[in-house]
C-alpha cells in the first residue's frame, strides 16, 4: 500500500467502503484535511435502536476514474460492545 500512493489536496473528496460490522456493504464520502485519507474511522452506529461507536482501520486503497476508494475493515476489539444478531431474541 505504500506504493504508488495517490496524493489529495486539502479539500479533496475520497470514497470510504465499510467491510464488516454494523456497516458492511455501506459507502460514504469524506474529505482530506491534511493532504490523506484517514488511517481508521469511527463511525456511529444504530444496532436494535442502541448507538454504538464503530472503529475501522484502512486496509487497500486504488484510484478509480481519478477518484480515491479507500476500504476499511471493522476493528471489532476497539468497538464499542453490541448485541451479536444471535443474541437479540429473534429479532434481526
Amino acid at each position: 500500500m505504500t506504493e504508488n500512493i495517490p496524493t489529495l489536496a486539502h479539500g479533496d473528496e475520497y470514497v470510504v467502503i465499510y467491510t464488516g460490522g454494523p456497516n458492511d456493504g455501506q459507502t460514504d464520502r469524506r474529505i482530506s484535511t491534511d493532504g490523506s485519507w484517514d488511517k481508521e474511522v469511527t463511525v456511529l452506529a444504530a444496532v436494535d435502536g442502541k448507538e454504538t461507536l464503530e472503529n475501522y482501520d484502512v486496509v487497500s486503497w486504488k484510484e478509480i476514474g481519478g477518484t480515491v476508494h479507500v476500504t476499511y475493515v471493522w476493528d471489532k476489539a476497539e468497538s464499542e460492545p453490541s448485541a451479536d444478531p444471535e443474541d437479540r431474541g429473534g429479532r434481526q
